[in-house]
């Protein structure tokens, strides 16, 4: 009789404990934002080969057909139709592909001269420090959108300018984190013995001091990605991103903005797509802040 209540109570633990070794090991290692994450860049780079239609290709007797999971989908067409016949999905797999690389090369030329501004004001410190820090505030000052709203109707759209305006943007971004990590690290004992057997300070920054702040470097590069991604978005939703031509996430909602009473998924889908994959940034970037600070205990 009292083995019954025992054999319950044993099987109670066993489904509660599943649950919660899911939950310790995702809040552990980010495997949720590591899939979505996936799941995006393998659609962006093989949209040519994953869209089943053209993004600019539109059909007038397709138009406004809702997602498949609504009544009145078609299985042709899994997140619907725009108001020109044109496929939703295949156009957000496109899109994709513009904002990832506008926000890769961006990103890729911000971290290098943040870093590179960041390393050399911190290691040389003085005079050096004072004017390249007071060069990032006043870079930090300017305002970003209206001199990309300038630029735009100065040059004109197109993918280079959208490139070029996130790119100098966002250089100064992660300058002062690195420059006070470098201010933490110029006077280590190891810095102090590089400098004894006359070491070039090009050898000490490239060989102490840059291996040493990485780990700061690719945090911001995570972080600033989804911040880049933003951007772009907001570029193109005003229309002084990339060409019209070109379908883009944001290009995507301001174009369905007029039809949201009617076919809203023109302007969810890109919207949720920007939400998901910024989220998963952003998590990535916390998560990588945890590991390699010793000083936060938030992986328990």
């Amino acid at each position: 009789m009292t083995s019954q209540p025992l054999v319950a109570q044993s099987t109670f633990i066993r489904v509660v404990a599943v649950p919660m070794q899911v939950f310790r090991f995702t809040k552990r290692w980010p495997i949720i934002p590591a899939v979505i994450m996936f799941l995006i860049v393998f659609g962006a780079v093989f949209a040519p080969v994953i869209a089943p239609f053209e993004p600019q290709k539109g059909d007038l007797r397709a138009r406004n057909i809702p997602p498949v999971w609504l009544d009145g989908g078609d299985s042709t067409h899994w997140l619907g139709t725009d108001n020109l016949g044109r496929d939703v999905y295949s156009r957000m797999l496109y899109g994709a592909r513009i904002s990832l690389f506008v926000a890769a090369v961006a990103v890729a030329f911000g971290l290098v001269m943040g870093t590179l501004t960041g390393v050399v004001a911190g290691y040389y410190g003085g005079m050096v420090d004072e004017v390249l820090m007071r060069l990032v505030d006043l870079w930090s000052s300017l305002p970003f959108l209206l001199i990309a709203l300038i630029v735009a109707i100065s040059v004109g759209p197109s993918l280079g300018m959208v490139i070029a305006l996130l790119a100098v943007s966002s250089w100064s971004a992660g300058s002062r984190n690195i420059r006070g990590e470098v201010l933490s690290l110029r006077n280590r004992e190891y810095v102090q013995m590089a400098r004894v057997m006359n070491a070039s300070d090009i050898r000490i920054i490239l060989r102490h001091l840059l291996p040493n702040v990485m780990h700061v470097v690719i945090v911001i590069t995570t972080l600033r990605t989804g911040s880049m991604i933003i951007a772009e978005a907001g570029l193109s939703f005003l229309g002084v991103g990339v060409p019209a031509s070109v379908p883009t996430w944001g290009l995507m909602i301001a174009q369905g903005q007029k039809f949201l009473t009617t076919t809203w998924w023109m302007s969810i889908a890109p919207g949720v797509a920007i939400f998901l994959i910024v989220l998963s940034f952003n998590f990535l970037g916390d998560w990588l802040r945890d590991r390699f600070d010793p000083r936060l205990n938030q992986l328990d």
